[in-house]
């Protein structure tokens, strides 16, 4: 019985276990069968190919801007001879050609290490956003210093945005540093008194009777039509400022929370009732935390109607910041120094709104699973 059953095994029949996938096993692996070595070899040819694809993509996208920047003379127009930092640009954009190039060709011929690895993933993720960015950081330095359609003032090469960051640095940094301290400064208040409010009309009848006809009045007021009236009671435009910000982040922040913990389930209040929870308890331990996933929801909506006020703000009061400094530029029609503050600026909201995700996904940590925006 057993010499059959080995012999049954020996010559492959059907009782033979099976390997799950061919593609699990290494081309090299001659105990396979043919057709499946095959298979895994060309599997294993399409991943190279994918990978070189997704690497050297971006290469020729940046070496062609590269090319464009260094070999084509700039036009002149008007008093500008020649754009500065041109130079300095298209050796930017060579040199990382160049260490873009040496990565992919080490990755693709030696295991990296753990670290590098998910460096690695993490670059052939963005290998289409880089190729895409190359391409129209070329075209726009091709019809603006190379060939002249797109004019200055109102357009500027890339190569430009080099001298706004080097030559009036001083400046442009204090206005970030400002406009940064200015926008924290009305969240937080504006957080803090709208997550107050908002718990408090969901959790009293009497809060909401008084508080609620107050926030269907002012709530869908914008703020900057208060921005007048505001410079006018408060005592200086940096305290408007603050209380235009904040009041552009309260509201959403109020209504969300407001709806959020109205809409707890009541069968957690009777649990913990009977469990002797005190009203103290039920306020942070229950109906807080279960109205937490749209607090957050409020505070997205608030950031971005804050974004809003605090450029208004700035370009209509306040004497530094980045909308200062947008107003500043287009006065002296900069508008290089214009595309340098807007770069600025998206870089530090979505910063704030990046960091809102974190802290949300720690303090959601349960919601796991869940479609989150």
């Amino acid at each position: 019985m057993n010499s059959s059953i080995n012999a049954v095994l020996d010559t492959g029949s059907e009782l033979a276990p099976q390997p799950a996938e061919p593609s699990s096993f290494p081309a090299e692996h001659t105990h396979l069968p043919p057709e499946w070595r095959t298979q895994a070899r060309q599997q294993k040819q399409q991943a190279r190919f994918r990978f070189y694809a997704f690497g050297l993509l971006p290469v020729a996208a940046w070496g062609l801007l590269s090319g464009i920047t260094l070999a084509l003379p700039d036009k002149p127009a008007g008093f500008i001879e020649e754009w500065p930092y041109t130079h300095e640009f298209g050796v930017t954009a060579l040199s990382f050609v160049v260490l873009w190039a040496i990565f992919t060709v080490l990755a693709s011929f030696r295991q990296l290490p753990p670290t590098l690895e998910r460096i690695n993933a993490s670059f052939r993720y963005v290998a289409p956003w880089l190729v895409a960015s190359g391409l129209i950081f070329a075209l726009w330095e091709l019809l603006t210093a190379k060939l002249g359609i797109l004019e200055p003032p109102f357009f500027a090469p890339p190569s430009s945005l080099f001298d706004a960051y080097i030559n009036d640095y001083a400046r442009l940094a204090d206005s970030a540093y400002n406009s940064v301290k200015l926008l924290l400064e009305g969240i937080l208040w504006g957080t803090a008194v709208g997550f107050v409010i908002g718990v408090s009309i969901g959790w009293s009848q009497r809060a909401n009777y008084w508080i609620h006809p107050v926030l269907r009045l002012i709530g869908p007021l914008p703020p900057t039509a208060l921005l007048p009236i505001a410079f006018v009671f408060f005592p200086s435009s940096h305290a408007a400022s603050v209380f235009l910000i904040a009041l552009a982040t309260g509201f959403p922040v109020a209504i969300l929370s407001w709806s959020g913990v109205a809409s707890v389930n009541k069968a957690y209040y009777d649990v913990a009732r009977t469990l002797g929870a005190s009203e103290r308890f039920l306020i942070f331990r229950v109906a807080i935390p279960a109205a937490l996933p749209q607090v957050f929801v409020g505070l997205f909506m608030g950031f971005g109607a804050s974004f809003v006020v605090l450029i208004v703000a700035e370009m209509m009061g306040v004497k530094s910041g980045l909308g200062w400094y947008l107003t500043w530029a287009q006065g002296y029609a900069a508008y290089a120094s214009m595309y340098a503050a807007l770069i600025v600026m998206t870089i530090i909201f979505s910063s704030l709104i990046s960091l809102l995700f974190t802290v949300r996904n720690r303090v959601l940590v349960w919601q796991k699973g869940t479609v989150r925006w």
